[in-house]
């Protein structure tokens, strides 16, 4: 009978201790995250000369385990053609969803347009309104749930690894009369009137200009020598793409890997950021 009663006893603690932990356990979670090339990469280190070993969102279930994540990245998309493309790409419902974009609304000369627009729904032909746009399909997809905005990151020189022929110049300038900080503000503004959570990239001292790359490799105008110029010393330094040496060695990677896009330091900060709005839901 001792036995008997000491088996049932154990049988009775370990019960106990399943509901415990089951009661405990956390719901899963699924996060759409909607982005460019930043967010597209996550799932395409090869196209990054292997320099990243993985982006944010991997990093964020690393930490966040009962997150299940879809990428909606699109290489080279403004938030104009996610907007004009958002019934195509096939957004699923979801728990979370993400948005960061801006970047290359900013190169591509997009007008970010105004408060209004978002709030008035004026179309996709500004940032604002296409951001509208995009939320009112999530919305349409899960009127509960939970939106992060996430303002664009500052941008050194971009020089793609693939092609120096593709390039630009860093967000310490205008492009056509519009500075990527009034993106990130627009962005803000957007998060602000809707209660919506905001992970401010642009902000991030860690994320600063200074920051972007430890220095580009260029040729002294002079001595026609190859130098390391830290920022800001390397603005209006010509390269040639045709001639010149990849402008970015691997010692030159700081929070990116090309000037724009980031590298697994890079990516570990956004991940970080993300955790600590995620971990709120």
């Amino acid at each position: 009978m001792t036995l008997k009663k000491n088996r049932m006893k154990k049988l009775l603690i370990l019960f106990i201790i399943v509901v415990i932990v089951s009661s405990f356990s956390q719901k899963e979670i699924t996060w759409v995250a909607i982005g460019d090339s930043i967010t597209y990469l996550n799932d395409h280190p090869n196209e990054t000369g292997n320099r990243i070993t993985k982006g944010y969102m991997t990093r964020v279930i690393e930490k966040l385990p009962h997150i299940k994540y879809v990428n909606q990245g699109h290489n080279g998309w403004t938030s104009g053609s996610i907007a004009e493309n958002i019934e195509k790409i096939a957004i699923p419902p979801a728990d979370v969803y993400s948005v960061l974009l801006g970047t290359n609304d900013w190169w591509q000369g997009r007008s970010i347009g105004t408060l209004a627009d978002y709030k008035n729904n004026t179309g996709n032909t500004t940032l604002s309104g296409a951001y509208r746009t995009i939320i009112n399909k999530i919305r349409s997809l899960n009127s509960e749930a939970k939106i992060i905005l996430i303002t664009p990151m500052q941008r050194g020189d971009f020089i793609y690894i693939g092609n120096m022929k593709n390039n630009a110049y860093g967000s310490y300038q205008e492009k056509k009369g519009q500075t990527l900080a009034q993106i990130a503000g627009a962005i803000d503004s957007i998060a602000r009137y809707e209660h919506f959570a905001l992970v401010d990239l642009y902000q991030k001292r860690s994320l600063r200009q200074e920051k972007m790359v430890k220095y580009k490799r260029l040729k002294d105008p002079n001595s026609g020598n190859y130098k390391n110029y830290p920022y800001p010393s390397f603005i209006g330094i010509p390269l040639n793409p045709e001639t010149d040496e990849y402008p970015y060695p691997t010692d030159a990677i700081d929070m990116t890997y090309d000037g724009l896009h980031p590298s697994d330091k890079g990516y570990s900060v956004i991940a970080n950021m993300l955790v600590k709005e995620l971990k709120r839901f």
